[in-house]
């Protein structure tokens, strides 16, 4: 299955697609992954980072959706961008009015040139900068349950600082320092749990936390539910392969 392919496939099931995906920032996080992903098109840059972001975006969708189906096949999966067909930027826009249309007073989107500022009084409202969405992101993960500062400052004296681990920059009013999310530890202990090391690793949760983190708190439609959620309850082996899928098709 080649992004041109899922492109159809968004196409032929735009009717369930944004009715499916019932939170406002998910239709916006798939819209902002595919205007990413034309821009890469119309720029002639690799088109993978976008691709990453849209089945990630994706995966919110239930798991018996027919694009959540063809994501979590291992044809798709197992494939990268890289010398396969890719869909046109009018392609892509096609997709992005069809998703924005249904939202109440959503305007279709105008394409890759600028349009400019309609002014005051229209009624028009700018949509949300990708600094916006990335904060909205990060502060979903933040949320999570994670360490108290007297855990961490504990952790670090029993078990150093271990690259492995998952910690997110907190600088939010009152707050100072990393968050240490509460997944990745053995219930009721600091000790870390030995499969989020390794899927941790695959991640490269050192160079991306945020990517990490999001992958393991947000929806997946291969595990069919949040990998975090999933830890003791699924063989360890299935989820070290999700993550080795997604590693792989980049």
């Amino acid at each position: 299955m080649t992004p041109e392919d899922l492109l159809a496939l968004l196409v032929t099931h735009q009717e369930s697609l944004a009715a499916d995906l019932h939170d406002e920032e998910n239709r916006r996080e798939v819209a902002a992954a595919l205007r990413e992903l034309r821009e890469a098109v119309t720029a002639g840059r690799s088109a993978s980072p976008a691709m990453r972001r849209l089945r990630r975006a994706l995966s919110a969708l239930p798991p018996e959706h027919p694009v959540s189906e063809a994501l979590g096949s291992r044809r798709y999966a197992a494939g990268g961008t890289e010398g396969r067909a890719l869909p046109t930027a009018d392609a892509i826009g096609t997709v992005l009015n069809l998703l924005e249309a249904r939202d109440a007073g959503a305007v279709p989107d105008p394409g890759p040139d600028p349009v400019p500022d309609p002014g005051p009084g229209t009624g028009a409202e700018p949509g949300p900068e990708p600094a916006e969405l990335l904060a909205a992101a990060r502060e979903r993960l933040l949320r999570a349950p994670a360490l108290t500062e007297r855990e961490h400052a504990e952790l670090l004296t029993s078990h150093g600082d271990q690259p492995g681990l998952i910690r997110l920059a907190d600088f939010r009013p009152g707050r100072s320092g990393a968050r240490c999310p509460r997944f990745q530890f053995r219930p009721g202990t600091l000790q870390p749990l030995p499969v989020v090391l390794r899927i941790n690793g695959l991640l490269r949760a050192d160079l991306d936390p945020w990517g990490a983190a999001d992958w393991w708190l947000g929806g997946n439609s291969w595990l069919h539910g949040v990998p975090a959620d999933l830890l003791g309850t699924l063989p360890d082996e299935e989820l070290e392969g999700a993550a080795l899928e997604l590693v792989e098709a980049h």
